[in-house]
């Protein structure tokens, strides 16, 4: 990663008031401009965009591949389902994080130190990019990046995960502080600094979430996003005539030169949404909702739609923190507390989109002696661990299109085995399953502080390991 100052420029309409005003400044070149004569919030939409690329997705996609959410049925998507993939695969994630994204939101935070909502946005934004690079990755780069140091190094995974927390705590303060404010270049929240404040305090859970500290992510998640409405999600908005442009980024390779090349057909998880039906629950709305159609993209009416918004971060994770870490650091109790509270969310149709608010869908709530030996959910353990086991089958199936499922799967695997969601491998010449992607071709390539050589997929991050 080198460390360029490139020059921007911007192409800007002019008002002429009047026949002087053509000569004069005529030797001035209007598109030389500094960028501390561009208006700070011009930088945002850039960045936050970078963000929904960042986050929903090639990456997305093959975390999905990985976790027995997707197929890949040919081609590309085939060979990286079979856990073949190249270090090409990262790049464009990559730059979004370390050229769009953090170069971006500093420059933000420089140009507007005084600016309590737009340092908030920044930095949350910042940490939930950055700490997306160390969960997948591992070790990565970050106090060095974006300084005068050109081959940054790359620091621990849980050193930079500790980084992106304090910088979420002084979002968090700086959010505090904040006054909301209408700002159309931001797409997430339009200036809200109260969801703001809750993303980052949900960014905040998933982090610990990843650490195995129960207790500090049931902490944030109280208060975290409480309701749809605060969930940061890509909402696409472009023209439905036009195949390319700003679409649901799944809806996108189907309907360009992947079509047939990947989707949920035959996945272990619609298996497991035709088996998951019990007295309490009935899964056909939701199935339907996530079966692509991988070969059409314009029949898709569910999660791949054109305009179906993707979550980032979303109250579906918020609220399945609550149970699997309130179950965890409070008590059986509170952790069923929260999972009916789910429940009752995605028995009101809360889970899918209109097209499918037709169909079957139940889920009622449970109780204590569904948990217990010969109850419903109980298969053989102590109640206790049936009801972990459901929050986190519940947490690999709300978590589609996220990469939830995967990072639940590595997590789970190294101190819970007995809850890890049984997906399969996706071939039989595999013995283990990926547990990290691999670091981006171009910042192998240019950076002298990079390995010499990619650890592999298969290789465990620190805090997996």
């Amino acid at each position: 990663m080198k460390n360029i100052i490139k020059n921007i420029f911007l192409v800007m309409a002019i008002s002429l008031a009047s026949c002087e005003s053509l000569v004069e400044d005529i030797n001035l070149n209007p598109n030389n401009i500094a960028v501390d004569e561009v208006e700070a919030t011009s930088f945002l939409t850039g960045v936050l965009l970078a963000n929904s690329s960042a986050q929903c997705g090639h990456t997305n996609r093959i975390a999905g591949l990985w976790s027995g959410q997707l197929v890949g049925y040919t081609s590309l998507y085939s060979n990286i389902y079979g856990y073949n993939i190249s270090t090409a695969e990262t790049d464009g994630s990559w730059s979004r994080v370390y050229i769009a994204i953090i170069p971006n939101a500093r420059h933000i935070q420089a140009a507007a130190p005084n600016d309590a909502l737009l340092q908030g946005i920044t930095k949350t934004v910042e940490a939930l990019a950055v700490s997306a690079a160390a969960n997948i990755h591992g070790d990565v780069p970050y106090s060095q990046v974006n300084s005068e140091v050109e081959d940054p190094a790359f620091e621990s995974q849980v050193a930079v995960l500790n980084a992106a927390l304090s910088l979420l705590d002084e979002a968090i303060a700086d959010l505090s502080g904040a006054s909301s404010r209408s700002l159309s270049e931001d797409i997430y929240f339009n200036g809200d600094a109260d969801k703001w404040k809750a993303a980052a305090n949900t960014v905040k859970a998933r982090i610990h979430m990843w650490m195995r500290d129960y207790p500090a992510a049931y902490a944030a998640a109280q208060q975290g996003i409480s309701s749809t409405s605060g969930s940061m999600q890509h909402i696409p908005r472009g023209d439905a005539a036009v195949n390319d442009g700003d679409k649901n980024l799944f809806y996108e390779p189907i309907a360009g030169s992947r079509a047939g090349d990947i989707g949920s057909r035959d996945s272990y998880l619609l298996g497991l949404l035709e088996s998951r039906a019990n007295d309490k629950t009935d899964e056909t709305a939701r199935l339907g909702y996530y079966t692509i159609q991988e070969s059409t993209a314009s029949a898709n009416l569910g999660f791949a739609n054109q305009f179906e918004p993707q979550d980032i971060v979303a109250f579906q994770e918020n609220h399945l923190i609550l149970a699997e870490a309130g179950a965890r650091s409070v008590s059986f109790e509170r952790g069923l507390q929260h999972l009916n509270e789910y429940r009752a969310f995605m028995n009101d149709g809360g889970d899918v989109n209109d097209n499918f608010q037709d169909m079957a869908h139940v889920y009622m709530p449970y109780e204590a002696a569904d948990f217990e030996a010969g109850g419903i959910e109980n298969t053989g353990e102590s109640a206790e661990r049936a009801l972990l086991k459901e929050i986190v089958e519940e947490r690999y199936v709300s978590g589609f299109g996220t990469f939830m499922p995967f990072d639940d799967a590595r997590r789970l695997r190294k101190s819970d085995p007995d809850l890890v969601v049984p997906f399969p491998l996706n071939t039989s010449a595999a013995s283990a399953y990926p547990e990290r992607f691999p670091y981006s071709d171009d910042e192998l390539n240019t950076n002298g502080n990079a390995p010499s050589n990619d650890p592999g997929i298969f290789t465990k991050t620190e805090v997996n390991q």
